[in-house]
Parts: C-alpha cells; sequence; structure tokens
C-alpha cells in the first residue's frame, strides 16, 4: 500500500492536535462568526480551521514524500490559495480581489505542468489539444477548473461538517481512482495526496460536525478546493484515468450542481453572482424543517451516491450508473424547485423511525 495509511495518520493526527490552536489564534485575532444573516451558527464560532487542515495535510505529505517539480508546484499554489483565504478570515477581503488571488494560484499550477493538455472521454479515448491555439485552450480550461473547484468547497462550506465531510468522500474516492491506475509512479503519489487529504478533513470534521467547535472558514474551504481540483487534474496530466473528467465531475456532482444553480439563480434575479443568498441546497432544506445534522446526512447521502455513480460508469456498469444518477439528479431538483415535499418524505421517515 506504499504506507499510505502513514500518511492518512500523519494528516488526522497533525490535525487534531492544531484544532486547539487554531481555536485561539482565532479568539486572539478576532476570526469569529456571529449570528445572523445567512449564517446557521446560533452562538459565536471561531473560523480559523483551514490553518490545521493546511498543515495537516502538508507536514503528512512533506514526512511522507519527497519534493519533485510537482509537488512544488502544489506547494506553491496551496500557499497562495491557503495565505488569501486566511487574510480573508481575519481581515476581510473583497470577492474580487480574492478571485484574482486564486488566478494566481492556478496559474502557478499551470507553470509548474498542470494543465489540461490531454484527458479522456468515454467512447473516444484519449483527446489531446495540440497546437498553439489548443494549447491556450487547454491552460484556460485549466484555470476554469481550478478556480470552479476553489469556489464549489466555498460555497458548500455552509453547515456543520457539509464541506469537511464530502471532502472527506471526494478524498477517498479520488484514492479508489488512483489505486486503480497504481503502477504509474505518479498515481502512487496523488494517491498519498488523497489520502492526507482525507486525514485532514477526518480531524477536522471530528470537532466540525454539529454542533461545531470551529468552522474552517476561507482559508480552510479554498485550500480543500484547490487541491482537489489539482489532484484530478494531476492525473488528468500524467495518465488516462479511468473517465477522465467525467469521473471527479460525477464525485463533485452536488456542489458544483448547487453552484451552477446559484448562478442561474441569481442571474434570473438581477443579482451579481459573487453577492450570498440562501438559496443553496443546504439553506432550503434548513428552511423546510431539518436540523443541521439531518440536511448534513441527507447531503452526504447524496454525495456517496454520486460517487457509487462514478465508481459504477467506471467499472462498466452503465445501466446501474445511469439509474442512480438519474434518481440522484430527480432528489436534488426536488430539493431546489420544491422545499417542501423531500423534507416531508423525509421527515416522516425520521419520525417512524423514532417512534
Amino acid at each position: 500500500m506504499h504506507h499510505y495509511a502513514t500518511t492518512f495518520v500523519i494528516a488526522l493526527a497533525v490535525t487534531v492536535v492544531l484544532i486547539p490552536v487554531a481555536i485561539l489564534l482565532a479568539k486572539r485575532t478576532g476570526a469569529i462568526d456571529y449570528p445572523g444573516g445567512r449564517r446557521v451558527n446560533k452562538k459565536p464560532v471561531t473560523r480559523l480551521g483551514g490553518i490545521a487542515i493546511y498543515l495537516g495535510f502538508w507536514l503528512a505529505i512533506l514526512w511522507t514524500q519527497e519534493i519533485d517539480q510537482d509537488l512544488l508546484g502544489l506547494l506553491l499554489g496551496s500557499l497562495v490559495i491557503f495565505s488569501a483565504g486566511l487574510w480573508d478570515d481575519i481581515r476581510g477581503l473583497r470577492p474580487l480581489y480574492k478571485f484574482c488571488w486564486q488566478i494566481v494560484a492556478a496559474v502557478i499550477l499551470l507553470i509548474f505542468g498542470f494543465n489540461m493538455g490531454s484527458f479522456s472521454l468515454p467512447f473516444v479515448g484519449q483527446i489531446f489539444l495540440s497546437g498553439i491555439a489548443f494549447g491556450l485552450l487547454g491552460a484556460l480550461l485549466t484555470i476554469i477548473w481550478l478556480v470552479g473547484m476553489i469556489n464549489t468547497v466555498n460555497i458548500l462550506d455552509g453547515l456543520d461538517g457539509l464541506a469537511s465531510g464530502i471532502c472527506l468522500i471526494v478524498a477517498l474516492l479520488l484514492f479508489w481512482s488512483a489505486q486503480q491506475i497504481s503502477n504509474y509512479p505518479q498515481a502512487i503519489e496523488a494517491a498519498h495526496w488523497t489520502m492526507a487529504l482525507a486525514g485532514a478533513a477526518l480531524g477536522f470534521l471530528i470537532f466540525n460536525f454539529n454542533p461545531s467547535r470551529l468552522i474552517m472558514g476561507d482559508s480552510g474551504s479554498m485550500f480543500l478546493g484547490f487541491t482537489i481540483g489539482a489532484i484530478s487534474l494531476y492525473g488528468l496530466l500524467k495518465t488516462a484515468t479511468i473517465l477522465g473528467l467525467i469521473f471527479p465531475l460525477l464525485i463533485l456532482a452536488l456542489p458544483l450542481f448547487d453552484v451552477v444553480f446559484a448562478i442561474i439563480r441569481r442571474k434570473v434575479r438581477g443579482k451579481s453572482i459573487t453577492k450570498a443568498d440562501r438559496g443553496h441546497l443546504h439553506h432550503r432544506l434548513l428552511d423546510a424543517g431539518l436540523t443541521q445534522r439531518q440536511a448534513v446526512l441527507l447531503l452526504y447521502m447524496i454525495s456517496g451516491a454520486f460517487g457509487l455513480a462514478a465508481v459504477l460508469l467506471a467499472k462498466g456498469y452503465w445501466i446501474l450508473a445511469v439509474i442512480l444518477l438519474a434518481l440522484d439528479f430527480a432528489l436534488l431538483l426536488n430539493t431546489l424547485l420544491r422545499r417542501k415535499s423531500l423534507v416531508a418524505i423525509f421527515h416522516k421517515k425520521m419520525r417512524r423511525q423514532d417512534g
């Protein structure tokens, strides 16, 4: 197993140990979320959990891996995105400035060779973007992909344990994907990255599940999104992964679906796409009467089902995968377009179990 367990345990342990330090730093710097507005917390909560996640991930990686060009690119890019998030958590950062730093972090990865110069698709095989024009297209797609992943996880971080739990699911599924092509050295390296990510996410989730002792803040959510985007891109770059772009897209379908719906919703209402609102999946579930724990567990289930569909596709069980995807998307649309119908069914089931 190439000592994957060691990487996971180190990331988990470091993150858990550093949580109290992050809480103390948040209190001293005033990085505290107070109830009100679109926030769902009922009492003040510190928001520098990203420090523990970031250090847990990188101490595990640097302990178990040698630094090569790819790892250096990931380190520098993640340092930029983490620093921008940390500044936003403590001092506040305008959305435009945050977006610019996201692009800078993506460009750093691009410089170090992470790009969509080639990718694989079902029934089509490898697609290569050669030539100057296609090379620029690959670079643009890379930046869009990374910035999209960053903001997807950032938007997902709305309930206790939601972002960290789904990122844990994503990391484990990406580890499974890397294991399918483990005869490649790059796949082994990517597998260690996913294990470090899973360990850090789980370590944070222990303290972040409702009722939460702290939240990760933008430093944590943007770092997680950036790292997930980089890992999936790394697999696309170095090997003909199982389903190319399709695999990570399916694993992240829940938050991506939420982001796309949020953009459409805000455009229709004439609002800026950067302006926060209470129309996300988790907000709708809460507004319809679910508790935080119920909403988070339901969203875990939906995310896990998308991941299972990706695995079924990879194994060639297309009919089962399509059926599962259809049910999953129907559930999402029901939640987004009709706030109460899904929740009523879910509540009745929960009450029967309680009774």
